[in-house]
C-alpha cells in the first residue's frame, strides 16, 4: 500500500529532460533532503566548502537538486554558492508526484503533517557569515561552540519533544522565531527543541549552535 503526499505543483516540478550537472559548494554543512521541502527525510550532509552537482534548481523556490558522494537528493539554495544555482533551473515541462510507501511512521507520517499545513514559520535567514562566503563549523575560529556536555547530549536524546516544521534548512547559526517554543536543558546554558526532523541546542538569542546528526 502507498501513501501519496502531494505539494504545490511548483515544489514538485523536475525536469522533463536530463541536464548537465554543474557544481557548486556548501558554504556550511548542508543537509541534502529525499524532497524539496523541510519535512523530507535527510539523506546525508554536504560538509562545508565541499562541491555537489547540481542538476537543477526550483524557477521559483528555495531548493536544488543535487547529487554528492553517490546520494541524490534536494539541497537549500541558500547555502549552495556558484553560479549552477543561478544559471541551472529545472524546468517545468513535467509534473511528479512524490510517493512514500504506507506504513514509514517517520519521515512519511511528518511529510504528510507538513503537507496539510503545519509549517509554523520561517527559519530565521541564516549567519551573515554566509554572505562573505565564510564556512560555519564546530571549529570555526573565535566563533567555535564548545561541544556540549555529555549530560547536555543526554538529556535530549532521553528527553525528546514533538518536531516543529520551518520553511529553510537547520544549519549552524540560523535563528529560531520568538513565537516557537524552545525547552531549557537543566544546569546548562542551552535549550533545544526539535526543527525539521532534528533536534538541535540553541544559545539564549536562539540561535542554533549543534545540530544532532
Amino acid at each position: 500500500m502507498f501513501k501519496k503526499l502531494t505539494l504545490s505543483a511548483a515544489a514538485l516540478c523536475v525536469a522533463a529532460t536530463p541536464m548537465l550537472a554543474a557544481e557548486a559548494t556548501a558554504t556550511t554543512d548542508l543537509n541534502f533532503r529525499e524532497g524539496p521541502g523541510p519535512e523530507f527525510a535527510v539523506v546525508g550532509v554536504i560538509p562545508g566548502l565541499e562541491q555537489a552537482e547540481v542538476e537543477g534548481c526550483m524557477e521559483d523556490g528555495a531548493w536544488c537538486k543535487i547529487s554528492y558522494n553517490g546520494e541524490t537528493g534536494w539541497a537549500h539554495r541558500s547555502y549552495l554558492s556558484g553560479s549552477a544555482t543561478e544559471a541551472t533551473k529545472v524546468t517545468t515541462t513535467r509534473t511528479v508526484t512524490y510517493t512514500r510507501e504506507g506504513g514509514n511512521e517517520g519521515a512519511g507520517a511528518a511529510a504528510g503533517a507538513v503537507a496539510g499545513g503545519a509549517v509554523l514559520g520561517t527559519i530565521i535567514g541564516g549567519p551573515a557569515a554566509i554572505a562573505a562566503g565564510v564556512v560555519l563549523g564546530a571549529n570555526a575560529g573565535g566563533n567555535a561552540v564548545p561541544a556540549p556536555e555529555t549530560r547536555t547530549v543526554t538529556y535530549v536524546t532521553e528527553n525528546p519533544v514533538d518536531p516543529i516544521y520551518l520553511d529553510g534548512e537547520v544549519v549552524l547559526g540560523a535563528g529560531i522565531p520568538e513565537d516557537v517554543t524552545i525547552y531549557p536543558v537543566p544546569e546548562s546554558e542551552y535549550s533545544y527543541l526539535n526543527v525539521n526532523g532534528q533536534d538541535v541546542l540553541v544559545r539564549e538569542d536562539r540561535t542554533i549552535v549543534y545540530i544532532y546528526r
